[in-house]
């Protein structure tokens, strides 16, 4: 039977396709000069790209999706503003599979370039979308007429929550009213990074502002689709009187700040950045202190879970197939 249109050609595979042990989970970065595994968007047909999406569509919601396209919109726009577009574009994103996608044994996929890498494992009706990153430079750019607006979920909710809590509670979340130009603990090659619980311990908090924490965490999970952020957003409530949250920064409607959310399941960062590389796409200078212009988030599963490791150490022990 021939090759359909769509699919990857033996070569791509084999530069592609791993096993849901192997390192290539593991390596990858936001940066946008990395070396990456995998196969670029730019050296897929129309045909496969549009397989791609089906399979975005099919792990993502449609903030999820439409997060992820923005990203890749503004990176080419903002390359395209600095005149540097070999290195900033659309296309500089790479899929990398783990084994066979299946309904009953384990496979995942990775989808990572600049300032954005989605790690999915799937195991029967099992998900874990973890580690994921989301960032942009600038977070807000007018693309042929209209205004794209990136990352502003994650920025707003913590602002919100934040903004909610007593001047007593404020005292033991802020660790610093300044904050540096990198902030992130858990991103890029810090798995299984060891993380003292810091800050405001939330098992006192009120009902509405719990409600502001979990709207911090659901601007993240919200992005996988409905039944499975249902799961894990569960998950991540029944933890509440043992999560901390820690912020560095401001805490104004533009203010920079640094806040990460840790408890026993998730662990949430969102870091507003330094100017970087793409600071003149918005009339700014590559150095300039942090900004709301240039935001990196981060979500984690602790305790052995990113990537679906845990998940799938249970699995091979209680599989009979695998005994």
């Amino acid at each position: 039977m021939g090759r359909h249109r769509g699919d990857l050609s033996g070569e791509q595979k084999a530069s592609t396709q791993f096993t849901v042990h192997s390192t290539e989970w593991r390596l990858w970065s936001n940066v946008d000069a990395y070396d990456r595994q995998g196969v670029s968007l730019a050296d897929l047909s129309d045909d496969q790209k549009a397989l791609g999406t089906a399979l975005l569509k099919a792990a993502l919601s449609a903030d999820g999706l439409e997060t992820t396209e923005k990203i890749r919109r503004i990176n080419q726009a903002a390359g395209e503003a600095i005149g540097n577009t070999n290195a900033f574009n659309e296309d500089a994103f790479y899929w990398t599979v783990l084994d066979t996608p299946s309904d009953t044994e384990p496979w995942g996929f990775q989808f990572d370039g600049h300032h954005l890498v989605i790690n999915y494992f799937v195991l029967g009706d099992q998900v874990v979308m973890s580690p994921c990153f989301w960032g942009s430079e600038p977070t807000s750019m007018d693309i042929d007429g209209e205004t794209v607006t990136v990352c502003h979920e994650e920025v707003a909710a913590s602002l919100a929550f934040v903004s909610s809590l007593t001047e007593a509670q404020r005292k033991a979340a802020i660790a610093s009213s300044t904050k540096s130009n990198e902030s992130m603990k858990a991103g890029a090659f810090s798995d299984n990074t060891v993380q003292a619980y810091e800050g405001l311990r939330c098992n006192k908090l009120t009902a509405a502002q719990k409600k502001k924490l979990l709207g911090i965490v659901e601007a993240f999970v919200g992005r996988a689709k409905s039944d499975a952020a249902e799961v894990r957003m569960a998950e991540v409530g029944k933890h509440l009187a043992d999560t901390y949250v820690t912020w560095a920064g401001g805490i104004e409607g533009d203010s920079a700040f640094y806040v990460r959310v840790h408890s026993p399941v998730v662990w949430v960062e969102v870091d507003c950045q330094g100017h970087g590389p793409l600071a003149g796409a918005y009339g700014a200078s590559q150095g300039d202190g942090p900004t709301q212009k240039h935001v990196h988030s981060v979500i984690r599963t602790p305790n052995g879970n990113d990537y679906g490791k845990e998940l799938l150490r249970q699995h091979y022990l209680t599989s009979p197939h695998h005994r």
